[in-house]
């Protein structure tokens, strides 16, 4: 999926504004916002470096990509907790790398325009750790594989994708390339799938797919749509609210 005409969205909503309208942002007037891009960036060194030890398995400094940059539940029984952080911005296959960044420029830059920079990268860390906690949990307790290591950006972007079908439920997407749906309806249909898959994995079968980070991800964009939502509410109300 990828989101067709940004410039639409922006015209309706202000591209120098937060979505002040719809959820209690105040506007910042910016020129330019360069947080999707050094998210890319670094995305991009990570990948580079996962080339240049390429091949594995023996490479010395393969291994090292592959215990600090990848994260698993036994990593974490291991004591290496960061890898739900850096393995966020990592990938060692070309399509992964040049899918995921494609998708988060696409709707990263809008986001980045409604939230902030700074607002954007936490609500995109967040999500990403969580897309990755929720990989390693359910790789131990659904698949029953505690080793099944994973890395990638999926788990973030698919908290921007869900965030952003929420703010923009009509909004047209393209699936494949091709079929324009609305945004709400595009979301749902990639949690079911989601869900799908992760069934059939815990059922033995499925795609060596990280489902559960894309529901982690996923359910982490939800969860701050609807938080933001209470605390306009509350904020609107509550005149000692701040």
């Amino acid at each position: 999926m990828r989101l067709p005409c940004q410039e639409g969205v922006a015209q309706r909503t202000g591209v120098h504004y937060h979505l002040s309208h719809m959820d209690g942002w105040q506007p910042v007037r910016r020129k330019y916002y360069l947080m999707v891009p050094f998210l890319i960036a670094i995305n991009s060194f990570v990948f580079v470096v996962w080339q240049y030890y390429m091949p594995p398995p023996m490479n010395p400094g393969f291994v090292w990509m592959n215990e600090n940059f990848t994260t698993s539940w036994q990593f974490l029984a291991q004591g290496r907790p960061w890898g739900l952080l850096t393995s966020v911005f990592s990938h060692n296959l070309l399509l992964h790398f040049f899918i995921n960044m494609f998708v988060l420029h696409s709707f990263g830059t809008l986001m980045e325009r409604v939230m902030g920079s700074m607002s954007f990268l936490r609500f995109y860390l967040v999500a990403g750790i969580m897309g990755s906690l929720a990989h390693c949990v359910v790789s131990y307790t659904l698949i029953g594989n505690p080793e099944i290591q994973a890395l990638g950006a999926s788990g973030a972007i698919a908290g921007v994708l869900l965030y952003f079908a929420l703010l923009f439920p009509r909004e047209k997407i393209l699936l494949f390339g091709l079929i324009p749906i609305p945004a709400l309806i595009g979301a749902l249909m990639f949690i079911g799938l989601d869900l799908w898959g992760l069934s059939a994995q815990a059922r033995g079968g499925g795609l060596p797919i990280g489902h559960g980070a894309h529901l982690g991800g996923a359910f982490t964009g939800i969860f701050f749509y609807f938080l933001h939502r209470k605390l306009r509410r509350r904020r609107r109300f509550d005149p000692y609210f701040s």
